[in-house]
């Protein structure tokens, strides 16, 4: 669902979090997961992303959260390599220089996780639509009731990234790494997101762990363990470390990886496991 229309439906969940954001994120919480927020001794995953939305402060977490910042996190981690080309940032879209720009590219705003805009043929592209887009994004807050106060603390721009082609004929593959402590413990594999979106679940051995979903259905399909598992978890810890979670993205593009996004609140805390032992052995990972 698009995220202005998301704010729109939350409108009284958005008025409700200025006045009291525990007692928001507390019947959001039963809306969503179906049981009572515990947030003086949280037990499971997606209880201690609440706390951490309420009680973590850490400095990083704007910086990171900005799909602008984060590259200047990433190369000062020493992984400034696996950084996506940029070829354009800017807080007027009408500056974009679209004739300028490869065939190819992505549009993104850089305070939220959705505002994407995906180009494979520019020809194809109208500036004034895609400027009256980028206005909206640029205007609105991602979510407000959710929680997530990290995204927006750095003023909102604009980027233009290289687009990242795809080896073979599927969509390419998210990586995503959970990561506690610093520590990675297990890797999530998002598999055709734009026409049919699955996930599974690998532990860092590269075992499947089966049964288990997060957010979205089970795929049935084994994704073959990367050549570069080792290199990618090594990244993961490193850009992790400094915080008590952090779910750390990546594509792979052969043996090349490709730094995604680094997110504190996976699915803001609302996305369903298929089991609630699961949910409980996640967050036994986490400490606060």
């Amino acid at each position: 669902m698009d995220t202005l229309i998301k704010n729109l439906i939350l409108t009284p969940f958005n008025i409700l979090y200025k006045f009291s954001p525990e007692l928001d994120l507390k019947l959001l919480f039963w809306l969503k997961q179906g049981y009572p927020l515990n947030l003086k001794a949280p037990l499971t995953y997606n209880e201690k992303l609440q706390w951490i939305k309420l009680y973590d402060r850490n400095p990083l977490m704007p910086v990171c959260c900005d799909k602008y910042w984060v590259r200047d996190y990433v190369k000062e981690q020493g992984c400034g390599e696996i950084l996506n080309d940029l070829l354009w940032e800017g807080f007027d879209p009408e500056d974009i220089p679209i004739d300028a720009l490869p065939e190819k590219f992505v549009i993104k705003a850089t305070h939220g996780s959705t505002w994407n805009l995906i180009c494979k043929n520019k020809d194809l592209l109208d500036k004034k639509a895609i400027v009256k887009k980028c206005n909206r994004w640029l205007k609105t807050k991602f979510l407000a009731c959710y929680g997530e106060w990290f995204y927006g603390v750095k003023k909102p721009r604009i980027i233009v990234e290289d687009f990242i082609e795809s080896q073979d004929d599927e969509q390419l593959r998210d990586y995503k790494v959970f990561c506690f402590g610093g520590r990675p413990r297990l890797i999530k594999v998002d598999l055709d997101r734009f026409t049919d979106h699955k996930s599974v679940l690998y532990d860092c051995g590269w075992n499947k762990v089966e049964g288990i979903g997060m957010g979205f259905p089970i795929s049935e399909r084994s994704v073959e363990r990367p050549a570069c598992l080792d290199e990618l978890l090594e990244y993961a810890s490193r850009l992790s470390a400094p915080f008590r979670h952090a779910r750390v993205d990546f594509y792979i593009v052969g043996k090349r990886i490709f730094f995604g996004e680094i997110t504190f609140t996976s699915g803001a805390g609302f996305d369903r496991f298929s089991s609630y032992d699961f949910d409980h052995r996640m967050g036994n990972w986490m400490k606060l």
